[in-house]
């Protein structure tokens, strides 16, 4: 079985992750990235590359992939290596140091990454999203969970289900891209920003509330949905695709076996991002701690603190605070 022998090996690659070997390497550390999805970049690159983040320090505004792509290119003079579509199966220690086993990938028979310190930045683990019921028996096309290229529904009428932050983000992105954009939402209150939706409805996008779609239209390809709604009765709707924005589920997948302690499917950490286990930390989504606030900007932050602590286990002689990246020539 392969070996490869690094300082740093990073579980997840998104902002986290990728921030994180972006600092490791400023800290002279060599770094292996490894996430289970084919592509850098996370739960952005998988389900909203095209969304503009607005929280991120020094971005107005950001598209998703942009903010990878940025991240991907701040680490690159470091020369990460990046393992993408390969889980991390195992851990286990040799000489107090820990050792990740990888699971097999097509062609090969999996590999080993032998690391001076592990630092889990996996987001939620493993996620899937929620089913939308009303399209159980529905076996065309049309229906999606994410909206990776806004373009591919440009011209179309879209139904986006949900009241979550991403419901009302892909209804003021398909603004004017779409056709027509309405969503239909079971209640009245929304989990969404209240800034967001405000936006949405500065907009014109028509919000169904006290409704859910009950049954879904179209043969080879979705052509309408049928909404119930409270009090109204029922509405025919078209629809060339609906957005099941309805939230996910998530799994740490084998992270979960690591006998690693949990807090409501988070990693406990203490206040260097350290987990119960030696040489072993977490950050970003997935890192639980007394007032956590999940944002990116939180998870960069956690990403360098990790990363110092974790050189000071790997060298002792190392400093916690190497100085800041302005002051290097």
């Amino acid at each position: 079985m392969p070996v490869l022998t690094v300082d740093l090996a990073i579980v997840g690659a998104g902002p986290s992750g990728l921030f994180a070997a972006y600092y490791a390497g400023f800290r002279g550390l060599t770094t292996a990235v490894l996430d289970a999805l084919p592509e850098a970049g996370g739960q952005i690159t998988a389900m909203y590359p095209e969304k503009q983040i607005l929280d991120v320090a020094g971005f107005p505004s950001i598209k998703g992939r942009d903010l990878v792509a940025n991240l991907l290119r701040q680490a690159a003079p470091f020369e990460p290596q990046y393992l993408l579509g390969r889980q991390a199966s195992r851990l286990e220690y040799r000489d107090g140091a820990p050792v990740l086993e990888l699971e097999p990938s097509e062609g090969d028979a999996g590999q080993r990454i032998e690391a001076q310190a592990v630092l889990i930045t996996g987001g939620l683990g493993s996620f899937a999203p929620r089913p939308l019921p009303a399209a159980e028996g529905f076996h065309g096309a049309g229906i999606v969970y994410f909206v990776p290229e806004l373009a591919a529904h440009a011209g179309q009428d879209v139904v986006i289900v949900g009241g979550g932050d991403s419901a009302f983000d892909w209804a003021i992105a398909l603004h004017g891209i779409a056709r027509s954009t309405t969503i239909v939402h079971r209640r009245e209150k929304f989990r969404a920003h209240q800034a967001t939706v405000d936006q949405v409805r500065e907009l014109g996008v028509p919000v169904v509330v006290n409704a859910q779609v009950t049954a879904v239209h179209g043969t080879e390809t979705v052509s309408g949905v049928t909404v119930d709604v409270k009090d109204e009765g029922t509405r025919e709707l078209p629809a060339d695709a609906i957005v099941a924005a309805l939230g996910f589920t998530a799994d740490l997948g084998p992270l979960g076996e690591w006998g690693l302690e949990l807090d409501r499917r988070c990693i406990a950490v203490d206040s260097t991002m350290a987990t119960n286990l030696p040489r072993v930390y977490a950050a970003g989504d997935i890192a639980a701690y007394p007032g956590k606030v999940k944002l990116i900007a939180t998870g960069f932050g956690e990403a360098a603190t990790a990363v110092n602590n974790a050189a000071v286990a790997i060298d002792p002689d190392a400093h916690l605070f190497p100085g800041h990246s302005s002051e290097r020539p």
